[in-house]
């Protein structure tokens, strides 16, 4: 029963990625023709147990999974149908589990975190139109160090996959705390990677513990020593335990980009409100037995201030003249920017002319954000929490809204709107918080859930 409650969970969570892809490269249709796990479970063939801090538990487990899944995959390509087969799965890894924080009510601890400290081990057969194409010299090997390599590069420490246990109640949804203000400054000294001598060099960073893309520099065209001065800033839930990671890359037009170094940065290193600089010796990888991070790879300089959003207390008012022009006031007489939060809940009784596969796209200031697409259903429930970083309150904004329908197949009237809502900020910036239910217009009956939250630093 556990395996097909697994298999299904594995069938909704790709359902959507599956949907990214129709229409795009002839591709009609993706679908599981067989998705089974088999009988035998995952073994531990070792466990470390590290003491930490108050309240953390760090498990290293060594899983082993000799499995005998099936999985067939039936993709429809230009009106002909071509089938994918995984068989024979053997997995072999070592996760680092963190359970924090550890609470007195059952299950005892708030979240779930895993990363992996190695690259994992992976063997499996693989069929194309019923050929074994891991037959193909040299194919093979290749196959399973990329997808090692890929998986690295997805979930290796310092990368988190964070998992809530409880509810908000307990204290395990992390809600945004502040801002972190991050200006890339300059590098130094980096590697040489093209034939002439110099490198292409950019910087890509993100928070550890976020799904959202991560942020880029501007290239630096033939030059080890570049300069950047350029801003950048990042929504913080948890300033104890996130990281910003830094990667620093070589653009390459055709090719991939190669990889020149990386460094992190623990957010409890910094003061609140107070700007600190930072010079980082560029690492290949965050092993410390990894023997490639002797190699000097130069050093990248940045600049990192966290402004903590403001109590309650502080919350700006919004009041209007004679003239029904608005006013800003704040708590401590400034005007401030924040986060707006845009959490698009649910819709109900939607319904397209050719089609009802909805999702929603949240439009603020020219930004465009769009849910998951929920196929065949006239209430569907998305739940998806959307950020938006301003330099100052929203009050004379809206937020628009638009309940839209994607059809597979056909490129053309692909899409169809359900509806639409322009919702005023004036009342999010004075209140701090709505939850409302609104009718869509050019609906029938369509309604649509949204809680909008802003918060001020």
């Amino acid at each position: 029963m556990a395996y097909l409650a697994i298999c299904n969970n594995i069938k909704r969570a790709m359902r959507p990625i599956f949907d990214q892809y129709d229409g795009q490269y002839g591709i009609e249709s993706i679908e599981f023709e067989e998705l089974t796990l088999g009988a035998l479970p995952p073994t531990f063939q070792g466990i470390k147990v590290y003491e930490m801090l108050e309240k953390v538990l760090v498990i290293e487990p060594v899983i082993r999974w000799a499995s005998i899944a099936n999985v067939i995959l039936n993709a429809k390509v230009h009106s002909f149908n071509v089938s994918v087969q995984l068989e024979d799965l053997h997995i072999m890894l070592t996760p680092r589990v963190t359970l924090k924080p550890l609470v007195p009510s059952f299950p005892c601890f708030a979240n779930l975190c895993v990363s992996l400290m190695e690259k994992p081990r992976i063997d499996f057969g693989l069929k194309l139109l019923g050929g074994d194409i891991m037959a193909i010299p040299g194919l093979y090997h290749y196959v399973q160090d990329q997808i090692s390599k890929q998986i690295s590069v997805l979930y290796h420490w310092p990368k988190v996959i964070q998992i809530p246990i409880l509810d908000g109640v307990s204290g395990a949804t992390k809600k945004p705390v502040g801002i972190l203000h991050v200006k890339v400054i300059r590098a130094l000294n980096l590697l040489k990677m093209d034939l002439l001598g110099k490198s292409d060099p950019y910087v890509k960073m993100r928070l550890s513990g976020e799904r959202l893309p991560s942020k880029k520099t501007s290239v630096k065209m033939r030059n080890l020593n570049p300069e950047w001065n350029e801003h950048f800033r990042f929504i913080v839930k948890d300033p104890n335990t996130q990281v910003l990671e830094l990667h620093m890359f070589d653009w390459e037009k055709v090719k991939m980009h190669d990889k020149l170094g990386m460094q992190v940065i623990p957010l409890r290193l910094l003061t609140p409100y107070e700007s600190k600089l930072f010079t980082l010796d560029l690492v290949r990888s965050m092993n410390p037995n990894d023997p490639h991070n002797k190699k000097n790879r130069g050093q990248l300089i940045v600049e990192l201030t966290f402004d903590p959003f403001r109590e309650d207390n502080s919350r700006t008012s919004v009041a209007l003249d004679g003239e029904g022009n608005a006013s800003i006031r704040e708590g401590n007489g400034e005007s401030s920017g924040g986060v707006l939060l845009v959490s698009v809940e649910n819709a109900e009784d939607v319904e397209g002319k050719q089609h009802t596969n909805p999702y929603a796209e949240v439009l603020f200031r020219g930004e465009r954000k769009k849910t998951k697409v929920i196929r065949k259903t006239r209430d569907p429930r998305w739940s998806e929490e959307f950020q938006f970083m301003v330099d100052e309150p929203p009050v004379e904004d809206k937020v628009h809204i638009e309940v839209k329908s994607k059809r597979r197949g056909l490129p053309f009237r692909n899409k169809e709107s359900l509806g639409h809502v322009n919702i005023n900020l004036v009342d999010v910036v004075n209140n701090g918080r709505i939850n409302e239910k609104y009718h869509l217009i050019n609906s029938r009956n369509g309604m649509i859930q949204v809680e909008i939250k802003w918060s001020t630093v």
